[in-house]
């Protein structure tokens, strides 16, 4: 996989948080980065997807969203069982 070198800016805190995430995951601060990049590109990818949908189809109703929370929520917490 072909990488590309960046110079980035991250404020002291979140820097520090960030380093401290990376070696609790026993990753490099670049991997977690990376990481974070392709799980914010996934939600935004995702969110378009449901304004498309929405565009063609109409607003969910109160039903399908609450359906939808449920599956998030159990796709989360089996994430969280796996990570710990």
């Amino acid at each position: 996989m072909a990488v590309k070198k960046l110079s980035v800016a991250l404020d002291d805190e979140v820097a520090a948080a960030a380093k401290h995430a990376a070696s609790r995951a026993g990753v490099s601060l670049s991997a977690w980065l990376n990481r974070a990049a392709e799980n914010e590109l996934a939600i935004e990818e995702g969110l378009e997807a449901v304004r498309a949908w929405e565009a063609d189809h109409g607003d969910l109703s109160d039903e399908e969203l609450a359906q939808a929370d449920g599956v998030l929520d159990r796709i989360l917490a089996g994430a969280q069982k796996r990570a710990s």
